[in-house]
């Protein structure tokens, strides 16, 4: 079983200190929820377990060893879909998913897989460009998807999405989280995940529970 976890966690952005003393706890087959008024740090907490940021203090580690010390190693375990949505406008849906797709560092749903279970199948050839916001939010997801990694950094996942398509990503989740995957996920709604603590950023104390 692995464990990812954050110990301390300082990080300024700017002039800003925006988390101090942040600590989490995540492990195989569970979830992390992190909430959060605007401006909290959510965002930022994800960029630094995907090792796009370092922390200015403190240390976020996998099975006790810091992201830091192997950050290829730790690419291929995680798969971050941040809040903008990197859709590329002149591919297809289809393109756009399958692009994802060719990086996946395990074995994770095909292209076609993806867009079924996000309810875009009958997109597959239209230009991006022409999507509506929640259907570029259907695409993103694809990324995580199919990626096969071990552990989802989501940003505001349901945003735009329409209730049925919210509902169909929970149960993608849950299947994740049931296969021992992990996933950290900064939303303001309620993803209903079973196997989830929550990370309430913004608060004295900043530690999960």
């Amino acid at each position: 079983m692995a464990e990812f976890s954050g110990q301390d966690i300082d990080c300024i952005r700017g002039e800003r200190r925006v988390l101090s003393g942040t600590g989490f706890s995540l492990q195989s087959g569970h979830a992390l929820i992190l909430r959060g008024a605007n401006g909290a740090g959510k965002s930022t907490l994800l960029r630094l377990m995907a090792g796009l940021m370092r922390p200015h203090g403190g240390r976020i580690t996998w099975d006790g060893a810091d992201i830091a010390d192997d950050p290829t190693e730790h690419n291929r375990r995680i798969v971050y879909v941040g809040h903008a949505d990197a859709v590329k406008p002149a591919l297809s849906v289809i393109e756009n998913a399958s692009f994802w797709a060719e990086f996946a560092s395990g074995p994770g749903m095909t292209a076609p897989e993806a867009l079924d279970v996000l309810g875009i199948s009958h997109l597959a050839e239209l230009p991006a460009r022409y999507l509506s916001a929640g259907q570029r939010r259907r695409v993103s997801l694809c990324r995580a998807l199919t990626s096969g990694a071990q552990l989802w950094l989501l940003d505001e996942p349901t945003t735009a999405l329409d209730a049925d398509t919210t509902d169909a990503l929970r149960k993608t989740i849950e299947g994740h989280l049931a296969s021992g995957g992990m996933t950290a996920i900064s939303t303001h709604a309620d993803m209903g995940l079973a196997a989830a603590a929550t990370l309430t950023l913004g608060t004295a104390s900043g530690v999960a529970a």
